[in-house]
């Protein structure tokens, strides 16, 4: 099948490149984050002896999320330092570039397989095309590299779920939203105690290796920095904040807030909204779980609950969060992925929505980013900015009415089981049968 094959790997390459040089063209830092915390995180951690917030020589030995709090979980700090790897030759910013494609070839070769599972093909132009249509930020951000972590973990969810659960425990020790597929294939599986032993193995090792370094007040500093930020402006909460910061309603603006470094906005009632929020997103995906688990009780099957429940759970996590980065978006592309190669039919809406909301997050940041970061913001990048914070919210509540109209009971596998699973078609019948 190389006829599907190398078309999908020329395409590979083209789609990143283009992406790559994007981040060089386009307005706004759409970068930033790479060369302006990544790179002196990683070179100040690395050669010790260095301040890392000032990057100053220092007495003593700094490393984020070890010897101070972060913003991260610790192996975020993996992908950070293996990117000096291509550092000498490039410099720091392409380097992550090329580390980020390389984690996406990985996942994207064992998705494609051998090109004859048409599920898994379109699955893989779809990722291709959301790469493109997100732009640079899906590239030069951490969450990037969780992607293929996630996708990977889906896909050996059934056979390896062991694996599944290290590579999904792994992503969520850098970027915590990873946890929704994993809590997903928890309540669809039935080998349960897999995945529980592969999380259980990946979190005692990075707890551990943490707490022998000098860290353990700062195992969980992630959390508590998430959970006390502010609404940062494209989260979808913050929607009626900006629409009245743009028409100067006295009260509501947009500030910049230097130790999270992002956007926020605020306004009255912003306190307690901000308060309520977690709590808002932890309390529907355990409801939308319950549900997921109510159906497998009913006799539903892993093939059918386990990929909308695992873009209910991360549409959730996106559009309920009072942190709404746009890099937050690329967590849909997994889910998305999965649903396609097992059930595709039943996928092209999810599908074709990801894709109007990761270009119109593109056309937000970092094209129209200069009209938002104001005080009292542009309108128009407003509109363009809540429009797809409304998608958004439509594609987490289609999601959930997919998980609760999934059927239960003696349910007719799809077709080409052994195709889907396996990426291999299945043999025909007088030759399984021995014929």
């Amino acid at each position: 099948m190389l006829r599907r094959v190398v078309p999908l790997l020329i395409a590979f390459v083209a789609v990143h490149v283009v992406v790559g040089i994007l981040g060089y063209q386009q307005p706004n830092e759409p970068m930033g984050d790479v060369y302006l915390v990544y790179e002196p995180w990683s070179r100040c951690a690395l050669f010790g002896g260095i301040d890392v917030t000032s990057c100053t020589r220092s007495d003593t030995w700094q490393w984020p999320g070890i010897t101070e709090k972060w913003i991260y979980p610790q192996l975020a700090f993996l992908p950070m330092t293996f990117a000096w790897i291509f550092a000498w030759f490039t410099g720091y910013t392409p380097a992550w570039a090329i580390t980020v494609s390389l984690f996406n070839l990985v996942a994207f070769v064992i998705l494609v397989g051998t090109g004859r599972s048409t599920g898994r093909v379109l699955g893989a132009w779809f990722w291709l095309a959301a790469i493109l249509l997100v732009g640079p930020v899906g590239l030069y951000r951490i969450d990037g590299i969780t992607v293929p972590f996630a996708i990977l973990g889906g896909i050996w969810m059934l056979r390896r779920p062991f694996l599944a659960s290290v590579l999904l425990s792994v992503a969520v020790w850098m970027k915590v939203w990873p946890a929704a597929i994993l809590a997903a294939g928890l309540v669809a599986i039935r080998r349960r105690l897999a995945l529980v032993y592969g999380a259980v193995a990946v979190s005692l090792v990075t707890i551990v290796a943490v707490v022998a370094l000098g860290g353990a007040p700062y195992v969980f500093g992630f959390v508590g920095d998430q959970t006390t930020r502010g609404i940062q402006m494209e989260a979808p909460v913050g929607a009626v904040y900006m629409f009245l910061a743009a028409f100067y309603v006295p009260g509501n603006e947009v500030y910049y807030d230097g130790d999270v470094l992002t956007f926020q906005v605020t306004g009255p009632g912003a306190e307690p909204l901000i308060a309520a929020m977690t709590p808002i997103m932890l309390l529907v995906m355990a409801g939308v779980a319950v549900v997921g688990v109510l159906k497998m009780r009913r006799g539903a099957t892993f093939l059918s609950l386990f990929p909308p429940l695992s873009l209910a759970l991360v549409t959730a996590f996106i559009a309920l969060n009072k942190v709404g980065s746009p890099q937050y978006y690329v967590w849909l592309f997994a889910p998305v992925v999965l649903g396609l190669m097992i059930d595709r039919r039943r996928w092209y809406g999810f599908a074709a929505m990801t894709l109007v909301i990761a270009a119109l997050t593109q056309w937000m940041y970092p094209l129209l980013y200069d009209g938002l970061m104001a005080q009292h913001p542009n309108p128009f990048p407003v509109f363009v900015l809540e429009a797809r914070n409304v998608l958004g919210l439509v594609l987490l509540v289609w999601a959930i009415v997919r998980v609760v109209r999934v059927p239960v009971g003696r349910v007719r596998p799809p077709a080409g089981l052994r195709e889907i699973v396996t990426g291999r078609r299945p043999l025909p019948a007088r030759v399984s049968a021995g014929r």
